[in-house]
């Protein structure tokens, strides 16, 4: 900053400084920066903030696209509606698709459930509580040609976010369009593909890194011969944020993974305008509402930059970046629910702002279950009302040339800069996942974001201030997963009994012997599902050569502990523990775990550092666990509680399953179970009949869940008879 602006910050803050005191205004911080999302905003720009900015002068639609991907940008389209959807059958979903278009929206965005994420069909004994429960249920072409049923795929624009079953999905989705009379070559949207992401956050994946990125290369390089509408990877950071990162680990991250993508690309022969103009992104878009903003504008001038720098290409649209967004689900409560609505205008607003491509608007009651229809027709109507009702679309960019929206947006720039260069320092962005570097990054970044919303630094209406003590239970979407689970089962045996197995099984060996050579395996697995192989013999062809992936899970012990020392109610729930401990003779010993194959992490690994910041002895299981095998480690180490993060749906079927498992095995004797996350009010009695000790609601302060679980130890003690 020049003297002349330092002369004007002083000159401001003096007669801020009075107005405050004349106002009685205590807050010592009160003209000091705030940290959102791990940015410092500070209370007043001026126009030596702007000094030095090379990217001013780029007007919409010119490089490095700060202002816009396109010169009309809303003025000639509005972004598209491409509300994410599926769950039940592909039935059930079709029938809300084509609600959906008939109400607006212009393209779709599927969700698959966690059996067809994990390349498991639906008859698999590992994936009995997921079928339908967290997205549609696809085992073959037949349910892909059910659930687009009615839709013309050459109009349609299709969004799928799929990353570990890429091969199946994508080739099922190519011969159903083929049998429905639309090429490939005229099919235009997106799979997601970025399996980096999963390995980093979402835990999606099914086989080890190397061979992973060889798939994504494999779809690359198929796509860009034969669809040349199609999107062949969608480069996500919106996970990223729901794990915990902050603006510029996202933005970082994001950027990095896009590189590696191009990388590999570029390994196989590609020349980057070959396939670069078919990439896109997807942001995650919180309620840090100018943060947001520039985080969008800030992504566009850092990929320009990088691509031009590094591989120069000759097609301006290989270094323009487009993006879909999202907005949050973690900022979602499902305590006074109807926030969520205002919750998610204002993410919507920031996205636009931002200048996105297209747009999902979260319903308000996904913090508790699947949207209702009538919570997912308001979360379509948000974004109505911004095009048609706000005139935000009559103005391109109206934040070009603010103070403090350029400088910010440099800012982010700057930042996530110096983390993609520390990135590319360790190798590239595989070789740092493979090394734990951005994952200890975002879960520390989770953890001390959880710490402040737990001590009530950083504000949460509904959670942590302005609570109700009357709310009203909520109705949630409930699907019957054992009823969708019969009926893929039965599909797929009829399925089985009607195809040719010879030419299945030819097929299957193809791709098996092509994923041990070089052949490209999405044009190996367009065979197989032409065929009438199913999603999990696909995906099982190719374990045979790659094998299935596992990590364990990690907590980063003392960061929440250092976040709140001092407050009373760590303090309490500190003193509890360690007189349980001396009572029995050692800690409370809790089993965290996740059941069925839900990869959230994030609840499981910040709950499991939080305890044993408390005192807690804590082990931590491993993803994708089924009753069976949670039960057992239970048993064989002795815990005094089991602990199970759910977000996905399945803890219905599966919860009692252990439950019942457990008192088999010890009868009274053994450990209590608990469960945190997202379980619908509904389900509370069933679970407790079941045998569920307690239920922690979303949001819940570490504190006040180690407080109950160590009551309860000492009731079922008292009650047992035990010393």
């Amino acid at each position: 900053m020049n003297d002349r602006g330092r002369a004007q910050e002083r000159a401001w803050l003096e007669r801020a400084s009075k107005e405050l005191a004349r106002a009685g205004d205590e807050t010592a911080d009160a003209l000091g920066p705030r940290l959102r999302q791990g940015v410092a905003i500070r209370p007043l720009y001026t126009a030596a903030d702007l000094e030095g900015l090379e990217h001013l002068d780029a007007l919409p639609g010119e490089p490095p696209y700060v202002r816009g991907p396109r010169a009309s940008m809303y003025r000639g389209r509005p972004w598209t509606l491409r509300q994410y959807a599926g769950f039940s059958t592909a039935e059930e979903s079709n029938e809300f698709f084509l609600r959906a278009l008939a109400e607006g929206q212009r393209g779709l965005s599927v969700a698959f459930d966690l059996a067809t994420h994990r390349g498991y069909d639906s008859d698999h004994p590992r994936v009995a509580g997921d079928v339908g429960k967290a997205g549609v249920a696809v085992d073959s072409v037949e349910d892909m040609k059910r659930l687009f049923q009615g839709i013309d795929l050459g109009a349609v624009s299709v969004s799928m976010t799929m990353n570990g079953a890429v091969l199946p999905v994508l080739a099922a989705f190519i011969v159903a369009a083929e049998e429905a009379g639309v090429e490939q070559g005229r099919l235009s949207g997106t799979i997601q593909n970025d399996i980096l992401k999963e390995f980093m956050v979402r835990n999606t994946y099914i086989y080890p890194p190397a061979p992973s990125m060889r798939i994504v290369a494999d779809v690359i390089e198929y796509a860009s011969e034969h669809m040349p509408r199609f999107n062949s990877v969608s480069i996500s950071g919106y996970h990223m944020q729901e794990a915990g990162a902050t603006a510029v680990q996202e933005l970082a991250f994001t950027l990095a993974d896009g590189l590696e993508y191009v990388r590999v690309a570029r390994e196989r022969g590609l020349p980057v305008d070959a396939f670069a103009p078919r990439l896109s992104f997807f942001f995650g878009i919180g309620m840090s509402f100018f943060v947001e903003i520039a985080k969008l504008r800030a992504a566009r001038l850092l990929w320009s930059e990088l691509l031009t720098e590094r591989y120069q290409p000759q097609d301006p649209r290989s270094c323009l970046l487009r993006v879909h967004c999202q907005t949050s689900g973690v900022s979602l409560t499902a305590q006074q629910p109807l926030n969520n609505v205002v919750r998610t205008a204002v993410e919507a607003l920031a996205a636009v702002f931002g200048g996105t491509q297209s747009l999902h608007t979260n319903a308000w009651d996904e913090a508790i279950a699947l949207p209702s229809d009538a919570a997912a027709r308001v979360a379509r109507a948000t974004q109505l009302v911004l095009q048609h009702e706000t005139g935000v679309t009559d103005v391109i960019d109206p934040w070009g040339g603010s103070y403090f929206m350029e400088s910010l947006t440099a800012e982010l720039a700057r930042e996530a800069r110096a983390l993609i260069d520390e990135v590319e320092a360790r190798g590239g962005m595989t070789q740092a996942v493979a090394a734990g570097f951005p994952q200890g990054l975002i879960d520390r970044a989770a953890i001390e974001r959880q710490a402040r919303v737990d001590r009530g630094e950083e504000i949460v209406v509904g959670v942590n201030r302005f609570t109700a003590d009357d709310e009203a239970p909520l109705e949630a979407r409930v699907v019957d997963d054992e009823r969708v689970r019969r009926e893929q089962i039965a599909r797929l045996e009829a399925l089985r009994r009607s195809r040719d197995e010879e030419a299945v099984r030819g097929a299957l060996a193809r791709l098996e012997a092509g994923a041990r050579g070089h052949d490209n395996l999405l044009a190996s697995s367009v065979e197989a599902m032409r065929a009438r192989a199913t999603l999990g013999e696909v995906s099982a062809a190719l374990e045979k050569v790659f094998g299935r992936y596992e990590q364990a899970l990690r907590g980063l012990a003392g960061v929440y502990g250092r976040s709140v020392q001092g407050e009373q109610s760590w303090e309490t729930c500190q003193r509890a523990v360690q007189a349980f401990a001396e009572r029995e003779g050692r800690p409370p010993r809790i089993l965290i775990a996740k059941l069925g194959q839900d990869g959230h992490d994030r609840g499981a690994k910040l709950i499991a550092t939080g305890l044993a910041d408390a005192g807690f002895d804590v082990d931590l299981g491993p993803l994708f666990s089924t009753p069976e095998e949670v039960a057992r480690i239970a048993l064989d180490n002795d815990v005094h509680v089991v602990g199970i993060s759910t977000q996905a749906g399945a803890h219905t079927t599966l919860v009692p399953e252990l439950t019942q498992l457990l008192r088999e095995a010890a009868g009274s004797a053994g450990p209590l179970v608990v469960c945190g996350g997202i379980v619908p009010q509904e389900h509370h009695e069933q679970l407790v009949e079941a045998g569920v000790a307690a239920l922690f609601e979303p949001g819940t302060p570490v504190p006040v869940i180690a407080a109950r679980i160590v009551e309860l130890l000492v009731a079922a003690r008292d009650r047992d008879g035990s010393t």
